[in-house]
């Protein structure tokens, strides 16, 4: 039987070596046997990916976003998926971060995508996306806004390539990292699509750090108590792992009951009591994905 055509894209980005393509290859995988519906796979490399898994297409970076400062900590290179021409346009796109944990079907998120042009991510300030955000972003000149993290993007290519080219604009007027919104791909895209956007709700994704990680002991044990938030703890699509301190393919072999604080003093205590129904759903994610990447180093 022929395979429907699909209707939506699944994106990820890769430069550099940091990421065995074993991960991504998993990453994929994972993301296909969970969806509901068939995506069409698109990677963004910066050079050709042996072993990348034969349905995945493969399109290059444009050579103005493989410039040294734009692979740094700002990841401004991530905004080359809204670049004409660099993802096709016909279809809806999810982007995913390599180091994401997705626990169902992630084609919920296209959901959100309410009229043609909407852009959907997570919330990173307390400024809501919304008419607030977009208010005080009008009023203020552009000085204020709500912004986003860009682990995970809900977007269509076709009504996106503003951001990338009025990046681009900036760029040749200002240089680089000449305006405070352009230090950054998350904060570029949050303030050139602020008109757009709308926030990615807790119950189908979350951030790791900011969602489970607290400074205060009482208060994550409190939380993980609450039937409200297990309940929507145990139904989540996605979780991100942004930042250096926690990463998941070591979080599956800590100890009960290890601690990690991040450099902003929030606190990970790995256990059940602190985590409930997620703990069980990371290290079987990542007990996975561990043997898949010593599956995929053997010759």
């Amino acid at each position: 039987m022929q395979q429907d055509a699909p209707r939506w894209q699944l994106v990820v980005i890769l430069w550099g070596t940091k990421y065995p393509v074993a991960e991504l290859n998993a990453l994929i995988e994972t993301v296909l046997a969970r969806a509901s519906r068939p995506p069409r796979v698109v990677l963004i490399s910066d050079r050709d990916r042996p072993g990348l898994l034969p349905q995945v297409l493969l399109r290059r970076f444009p050579e103005f976003y493989l410039s040294p400062p734009m692979l740094a900590g700002g990841c401004q290179a991530k905004l080359a998926m809204f670049a004409p021409g660099v993802l096709p346009d016909d279809l809806p796109a999810i982007y995913l971060d390599i180091d994401t944990l997705v626990l169902g079907d992630v084609t919920r998120f296209l959901d959100l995508l309410d009229r043609p042009d909407r852009m959907a991510m997570l919330q990173s300030v307390v400024l809501p996306f919304g008419p607030l955000g977009r208010a005080l972003h009008r009023l203020s000149g552009g000085r204020h806004y709500a912004r986003g993290n860009s682990s995970i993007v809900v977007f269509h290519p076709a009504h996106c390539h503003h951001i990338a080219t009025s990046y681009e604009r900036l760029h040749a007027a200002h240089g680089y990292n000449g305006l405070r919104p352009m230090i950054a791909d998350e904060r570029f895209i949050s303030w050139s699509a602020q008109a757009q956007l709308r926030a990615i709700p807790k119950r189908l994704a979350v951030k790791f750090p900011t969602e489970f990680m607290w400074p205060w002991r009482w208060l994550i044990h409190l939380r993980a108590r609450l039937p409200w938030l297990r309940r929507r703890w145990a139904g989540l699509v996605a979780i991100t792992l942004p930042g250096n301190e926690v990463k998941g393919p070591e979080l599956s072999t800590l100890p009960e009951g290890a601690e990690i604080a991040d450099r902003k003093g929030r606190r990970l205590i790995w256990s059940d009591r602190a985590l409930g129904p997620v703990r069980a759903r990371i290290i079987a994610y990542y007990t996975d994905l561990n043997a898949r990447l010593r599956q995929g180093e053997q010759p």
